[in-house]
């Protein structure tokens, strides 16, 4: 059964930057390689947002909201997907949480995904 497990996530002060993981375990590789994924996240009180998308071709696509700060990247060799943060602000507290493939097959409207922990990214001074 596959699963995501994300990690990487602390207090940081404003203006740091922090690498997420999301280890995908139960999939193989060839088919990790298929998986559309994305990160999330979800701050205290506010509805989960999508916040960066990457496709089994490579291409990206992300919230305007963290655009020039955030890049998404995977390493299939590893089925891990990553998410590099700089330039992190308050507003981006929140839990962080990866998803796709066949645990959500529709990345943005989030339609029966099943979700894992998440791990909790903490902006403050």
């Amino acid at each position: 059964q596959v699963q995501f497990v994300e990690s990487g996530g602390a207090l940081v002060q404003p203006g740091g930057s922090l690498r997420l993981s999301c280890a995908a375990s139960g999939a193989s590789r060839s088919h990790f390689i298929t998986y559309h994924m994305g990160w999330y996240r979800q701050a205290p009180g506010k509805q989960r947002e999508l916040v960066a998308t990457i496709f089994s071709s490579g291409s990206t696509n992300y919230a305007d909201s963290v655009k020039g700060r955030f890049t998404i990247s995977r390493d299939n060799a590893k089925n891990t997907v990553y998410l590099q943060m700089n330039k992190l602000e308050p507003e981006d507290t929140a839990v962080y949480y990866c998803n796709g493939g066949p645990l959500c097959r529709s990345l943005a409207s989030m339609s029966n995904c099943r979700w894992g922990q998440g791990t909790q990214v903490t902006v403050s001074s």
